[in-house]
């Protein structure tokens, strides 16, 4: 109850901050071996002992979990207090501000409140059809107007809605949908198909993401882009996608209003689509044979037409990442980045009498880490080469607003970026024997955490779920999309003492009953030696990187080495 979280906080905070963040002798590690590639540079002696304790994560995890911060929610008194307990914490560590002076950095942000019309009507081939908002259809939009509509606009079906020319696809070849409206699948080929050779098979890509297939339908000039939900390869159901889209949006403000953006972006259940389909003379099965086919070409569904409108509310606001320096000694115009997403929901509606979605493990632990190894930052007795860089950023529950915002904007210039080490949910059932790395195979990062993870006797999994894309859904996304090489790893596969039933159930219990729900709370029974261990592996990563006059680099084929090479 939110009395009793009160409580728990007021006193755990006073006795950790007489506390401080003195840690144990280290147990269980062992001495590094030599790491693969290029990652070959000693690491530093500072970091011969554990500096992270479970006590110091406890201390600031606490804080910024607390009722007092109100849920972390963007606009609200809760991200006042949020904000500038951060800065605070920096500022009292001794961490520089931002080159203007502030640990402040600006992010206008509009938010959205919008209510589309109560049926979506679909007419042509001689029929009628009208689909029931929330039932069989959720649409939304980023144009920073009162009213959007797309009025008989042509429904158009463009398979996955996929440019992309180092897979030799492309789902709009021949087809001008300006002014028309665009129906695609969810996920991409490789992963939604049954060709496991496609793309990187159920591994997804970034073409896979929901944002993506918007991005594009706007580039090609549509108006309007529906995506067909299907629970599977989306990895979630719909109920996922209502309580998302019934809510009020932040978007990032642009100098266009989002006159570039599609006036309606959407998502029709599967049985609509089927409808849809039907109604246009398609069969689904077949169209969905041929959409994961080379050569696929788009088609006209029949002389379909859509006419859909919402009425928005419009509130712009300044929300504000979160950022502090330790200046290098030697190369302190190179930084390395520490990212964490301070934000979460706010008040909302009460689940069992508590209505405070405090946010803990999403994101509190990341939150707890960031400002940990600050701390063991500035208490080693050896400072860092290259500058350091602590980054909490706004906007990630709403689509890593923040972090995109940065990149777009970066404080430090990208090209002299070394790495973005991004910390979300990080888990509070102890001492693991794994450390996954979502998005595995992607960097040279993954050799420097291998060596760190070896110091712990730990071991590399690549992420076991790649199909969900969860690569693409954390801050660290935002940098590797402009080309810096990201790192996003934590253990939570294995445990330490109780093995991978004991986690498995831990993070399915997480999933069913706290995530995104006021339950997500801080718990004085909690074990955060694992939040301690990771944080420690991500100091030991840092001063790596902080050591060496070399820059990581991507991986072959990977999509994002493009824009790495071109920004060098």
């Amino acid at each position: 109850m939110l009395h009793i979280t009160r409580s728990v906080a007021a006193a755990g905070l006073l006795g950790l901050a007489l506390a401080g963040c003195q840690s144990q002798p280290a147990s269980n590690t062992t001495e590094a071996s030599q790491p693969e590639a290029s990652a070959t540079a000693t690491i530093e002696t500072a970091a011969s002992t554990d500096t992270i304790s479970s006590a110091c994560i406890s201390k600031y995890l606490q804080a910024v979990s607390s009722d007092e911060m109100m849920g972390r929610k963007p606009f609200t008194v809760g991200e006042e207090r949020s904000t500038k307990y951060l800065a605070d914490q920096f500022k009292q560590l001794g961490l520089k501000p931002g080159p203007d002076g502030s640990y402040f950095q600006a992010v206008p942000l509009v938010e959205i409140t919008g209510t589309p019309a109560a049926t979506m009507q679909i007419k042509g081939n001689g029929k009628s059809l009208n689909l029931q908002y929330k039932t069989d259809f959720v649409a939304f939009t980023q144009r920073e107007q009162p009213q959007v509509a797309v009025t008989n606009s042509p429904l158009v079906f463009a398979g996955y809605g996929v440019v992309a020319p180092e897979y030799g696809w492309n789902d709009y070849a021949g087809l001008d949908v300006k002014g028309k409206t665009v129906v695609v699948f969810v996920n991409d080929p490789g992963n939604a198909g049954t060709d496991t050779t496609l793309f990187k098979g159920k591994a997804m890509t970034y073409y896979g993401r929901w944002t993506y297939k918007y991005e594009e339908a706007a580039r090609q000039g549509a108006a309007g882009v529906l995506i067909v939900h299907d629970t599977k390869p989306a990895a979630y159901p719909w109920s996922v996608v209502l309580s998302g889209a019934i809510s009020p949006k932040l978007r990032a403000q642009t100098a266009d209003k989002g006159a570039s953006k599609c006036a309606i972006e959407g998502w029709l259940t599967l049985d609509a689509a089927k409808r849809l389909f039907q109604a246009a003379g398609q069969n689904y099965d077949q169209l969905y044979a041929a959409a994961n086919q080379k050569g696929f070409r788009p088609r006209p569904l029949g002389n379909l037409t859509v006419s859909a409108s919402i009425q928005n509310k419009l509130r712009r606001q300044t929300s504000r990442n979160v950022l502090a320096v330790i200046p290098g000694t030697t190369r302190p115009n190179e930084y390395i980045i520490y990212s964490a997403h301070w934000d979460h929901f706010g008040v909302g509606k009460a689940i069992a009498g508590d209505s405070i979605y405090n946010g803990a493990v999403d994101d509190g632990t990341g939150l707890a880490a960031l400002l940990s190894i600050a701390e063991a930052f500035q208490k080693a007795p050896q400072k860092p080469a290259r500058s350091i860089v602590f980054l909490a950023v706004t906007g990630e529950e709403q689509g890593l607003l923040g972090s995109a915002y940065y990149a777009q904007h970066p404080v430090f210039p990208l090209n002299k970026t070394v790495a973005d080490l991004n910390m979300d949910m990080l888990w509070p059932y102890g001492k693991m024997k794994d450390l996954t790395v979502i998005g595995y195979g992607q960097s040279e990062l993954e050799e420097y955490a291998r060596a760190a993870a070896k110091e712990q006797d730990r071991y590399i999994l690549p992420d076991q779920t790649p199909e969900t894309g969860m690569f693409y859904r954390s801050d660290h996304f935002s940098f590797a999309h402009v080309g810096v090489p990201s790192l996003y790893a934590s253990g939570g596969f294995e445990s330490r003492t109780r093995g991978k039933e004991y986690i498995a159930q831990q993070r399915q219990n997480y999933t069913t009953n706290m995530y995104h729900k006021p339950a997500d709370q801080f718990d004085p029974k909690w074990d955060l030696s694992g939040i301690a261990q990771d944080a420690q592996l991500y100091l030991r990563v840092g001063q790596r990187l902080a050591g060496e006059t070399t820059f990581p680099q991507w991986k072959a084929g990977s999509e994002f080495k493009g824009a790495r090479d071109k920004s060098m």
